[in-house]
């Protein structure tokens, strides 16, 4: 399986230390299936960070031994879902917020954020976020490799 990474410039070896805490599967680097969502990203990091030029860099990996990892997979927008994300999202802490080596799921972009902020604030119920998630149009997914067992899988094209 090929997958695909949005960002600002090339790199050669990826760093988990480099990322980013408090993302949606916790703190470690994010792939996709899909080319044309990781240019978006890559557009996106380029407009946040000011500086650099869309990049994206593809990967393969094996899918029989992704899955002989500690994976977790989220098929669709669901309350098991809204609460790991609200989990890692919430972490504080400099550990993870749990063991799994590769998540797979739904990306919480923008309109996802802006529910699962009135669920927070309580205006809306758990069953009430899925219900609005599950109506949206355009659910986009992503990979989350977490682990330096996991991002050794990863084999730079």
């Amino acid at each position: 399986m090929i997958l695909y990474h949005g960002t600002n410039q090339f790199f050669d070896v990826v760093d988990l230390g480099k990322s980013k805490p408090n993302k949606d599967f916790g703190r470690g680097f994010y792939l996709s299936a899909d080319y044309e969502q990781a240019l978006v990203m890559a557009k996106i990091k380029v407009e946040q960070l000011e500086s650099g030029e869309p990049v994206v860099l593809a990967f393969e990996v094996d899918e029989l031994e992704m899955r002989q990892l500690n994976m977790l997979c989220y098929d669709e927008y669901s309350e098991e879902w809204a609460e790991f994300v609200l989990l890692n999202r919430r972490n504080k802490s400099a550990e993870p917020a749990h063991n799994y080596d590769v998540v797979y799921g739904p990306i919480a972009n923008d309109r996802v954020g802006v529910q699962l902020w009135k669920y927070e604030s309580q205006a809306i119920d758990l069953p009430t976020l899925v219900r609005k998630l599950q109506n949206m149009k355009g659910v986009t997914f992503q990979y989350f490799f977490g682990t330096e067992q996991a991002i050794k899988l990863l084999k730079r094209l």
